[in-house]
């Protein structure tokens, strides 16, 4: 916060109106002083002190960002970007726009007072629009978390009269303007609920109360300890099987082979085999996330313990498309995505050093890795000619907000690939990331996109990675990438 001393009083004239707002602001002020809280006397001057410079807000958003669900990370995020709107247009216009002074402290019982009085002025209050925003931005990703932290930024929002600092006006149009930047970030990027999934085309699956007939089969590695200890009491009639990652595709077969539903919980590479496992044995699936990313679990609608023990109990699915990709005698399926070029050279690379210092720090270690190097590691034949490529990326599903990595898909049904082509020439990264730093990637100009059922590639050089839903392996001659459409059943919540 940058201080701003300037205090000067509002000009001198007859402004009847005004006169008595302020008037009345300042018998409510007097009259909040004159009240014994003796409740509040110990907490609320503390509570206002550890919200300066918005400390008790990230440490809020560390708490929720802990929790390790999408969900909480998402509220996390978006509280943040609110509260830093909201602080940015207090500072800059609000309280240099209203010089209001602040309330003289005669009124205000010592006790209450803080002990480092604020210089700025005083209409609006930051503090309040702080906390308002930091709520309202958390409520709209998660309303569990939202109420969570609703009665503390109240609380937060009330110190400030009952310190002194400022008058209920004030805090009346700091929260206002809170809920308003909030609602502001909500129109820059939306949240997940406006662009739910929709349920569409329903399925018919079997309706399990307690879980008899699911068969589960859990990725240890994927840390989902936690996850697997809920659906117990919730499911107790499920078999629950917890294998290492290299057991997995086993085990997923075997779990098939005896399962009325074959369930699966792990990060996306995961989820893959259990899908061609169930598509190979006629079975519907059930997804718990419990990877890094998890996009198909979120794309379809499924973010915790609670929504996929509903959609199980309640035997309530969709269809879902499947992205098929053929080479020679090499076939495979993907739920999410399917490239060629840069991308399975990064993951490459991830693999080859998360081991050692983890998954984050190995992911941006790749990508400076492979960004740096100029050269195109695709060719393919265009109008009979060679032409280099940096990456070809396939999605099952329209992807929206394309930037440096996908999106989301709106409809898992649509029976479309969206084909994305980054075109080589003189540094295609660099200019890459500085269209996708500008703006969406679909304006850089070596970017081209269409939108089909089946994609045919000649000419694939041999040792050329694939990546389908974060794995790879190699490719070479003829590819075929096609749409297999709402071929697999899945249970996620319809209302």
């Amino acid at each position: 916060m940058s201080p701003d001393v300037d205090l000067t009083a509002p000009r001198a004239g007859r402004h009847p109106l005004r006169s008595r707002l302020l008037a009345l602001d300042s018998r409510l002020f007097e009259f909040a002083a004159a009240r014994h809280w003796p409740a509040a006397e110990p907490v609320l001057p503390r509570l206002s002190r550890s919200a300066n410079h918005g400390v008790l807000w990230f440490a809020a958003a560390a708490a929720m960002a802990a929790s390790r669900t999408p969900r909480g990370r998402r509220a996390a995020a978006r509280g943040l970007a609110s509260l830093t709107l909201a602080s940015l247009t207090i500072n800059t216009v609000g309280k240099r726009s209203v010089r209001r002074p602040r309330p003289l402290l005669d009124p205000v019982p010592t006790v209450r007072q803080l002990k480092r009085q604020p210089i700025t002025t005083s209409f609006p209050s930051g503090h309040a629009a702080s906390a308002a925003a930091f709520a309202a931005g958390v409520a709209m990703e998660s309303p569990a978390w939202g109420a969570a932290v609703a009665p503390v930024a109240f609380s937060v929002a009330m110190s400030r009269v009952y310190t002194g600092v400022h008058f209920p006006s004030d805090v009346a149009a700091g929260a206002a303007l809170g809920v308003g930047a909030a609602f502001a970030v909500r129109g820059l990027v939306p949240t997940r609920d406006q662009h739910a999934t929709p349920a569409r085309p329903r399925a018919e699956l079997p309706a399990l109360p307690e879980g008899e007939g699911l068969v589960m089969v859990v990725n240890t590695a994927a840390g989902s300890a936690d996850r697997v200890r809920g659906l117990r009491e919730a499911l107790p009639r499920a078999e629950i099987v917890e294998c290492a990652p290299e057991d997995v595709a086993a085990e997923l077969g075997k779990a098939a082979a005896r399962a009325r539903v074959l369930g699966v919980c792990g990060g996306d590479g995961t989820v893959n085999a259990a899908a061609d496992a169930a598509l190979r044995h006629g079975l519907p699936l059930a997804v718990l996330p419990g990877g890094t990313l998890n996009h198909f679990a979120l794309d379809l609608g499924v973010e915790d313990p609670r929504s996929f023990v509903r959609a199980v109990q309640r035997g309530e699915g969709v269809r879902v498309d499947v992205g098929r990709y053929a080479c020679g005698e090499r076939r495979g399926i993907f739920l999410n995505t399917c490239s060629l070029g840069v991308y399975p050279e990064l993951v490459r690379e991830r693999d080859r050093w998360s081991h050692r210092i983890g998954d984050w720090p190995a992911g941006v270690l790749a990508a400076v890795r492979v960004l740096r190097a100029d050269r195109h590691p695709l060719e393919a034949g265009v109008g009979g000619r060679p032409r280099p490529l940096w990456l070809l990326f396939a999605g099952n599903g329209t992807y929206h907000r394309m930037g440096l990595a996908p999106g989301r898909r709106r409809d898992l049904a649509d029976g479309l690939l969206d084909v994305r082509v980054v075109h080589g020439g003189r540094r295609p990264a660099l200019r890459l990331l500085a269209a996708a730093f500008a703006g969406p990637l679909t304006r850089s100009p070596a970017h081209a996109a269409v939108r089909v059922a089946r994609l045919r590639l000649a000419d694939v050089a041999p040792g050329t990675l694939l990546a389908y839903d974060g794995e790879v392996t190699e490719v070479e001659g003829e590819v075929t990438l096609e749409k297999d459409p709402e071929a697999l059943a899945v249970y996620r919540p319809v209302t």
